[in-house]
């Protein structure tokens, strides 16, 4: 993998939401089925805390640190559907079974489709032991059941590229 990636959208052209996208690993870890998560969500962003600390010596000087980043996405807006293997797996671990280790060792990958080679070879980052957790359930009356959640990625960081099949299965390659 090139240690400069280039973004493969239009030049001067801003990039898509949706070519940044959370899976979350409804398989096993030999044989990954990667689920996206969002499906109607509106919005979502994952917010990195650096960890950051700036502290000013005896002779004026300033000087800051940083730690490598705790990166957390919340989804609100999840209105659960039959069918959807990410939904369903957190509702059954969270909700059904209520088994905080099993939320917190879920397999998360994100994928920058911006990235890298469109489709086939897109940088992408594997987290295998990170938190999902379900925030809330209900709605309003009348309305559909929702359940919104937030991700803390965890684990050690895997880099590498995924590819986005015709079929919109994701497949992921780890760096060499």
């Amino acid at each position: 993998m090139p240690t400069n990636q280039t973004f493969n959208t239009p030049e001067g052209q801003t990039i898509a939401r949706e070519l940044l996208l959370l899976c979350l690993n409804t398989g096993t870890s030999s044989a990954p089925v990667w689920s996206a998560i969002g499906k109607r969500v509106e919005d979502s962003s994952a917010e990195y805390d650096w960890g950051e600390n700036t502290s000013q010596d005896i002779l004026g000087n300033t000087h800051s640190t940083m730690k490598k980043p705790v990166i957390t996405e919340s989804f609100d807006g999840v209105t659960l559907s039959q069918g959807d293997a990410a939904y369903e797996k957190i509702w059954t671990e969270g909700i059904k079974n209520q088994d905080p280790q099993a939320l917190s060792n879920l397999d998360l990958l994100l994928v920058h489709l911006y990235a890298g080679t469109a489709n086939t070879a897109a940088f992408a980052e594997r987290y295998p032991s990170s938190m999902v957790r379900p925030t809330s359930l209900g709605g309003e009356g009348g309305g559909n059941i929702e359940m919104p959640l937030e991700a803390t990625f965890g684990g050690q960081r895997t880099t590498g590229t995924a590819a986005k099949g015709t079929d919109g299965a994701i497949t992921f390659t780890a760096a060499a």
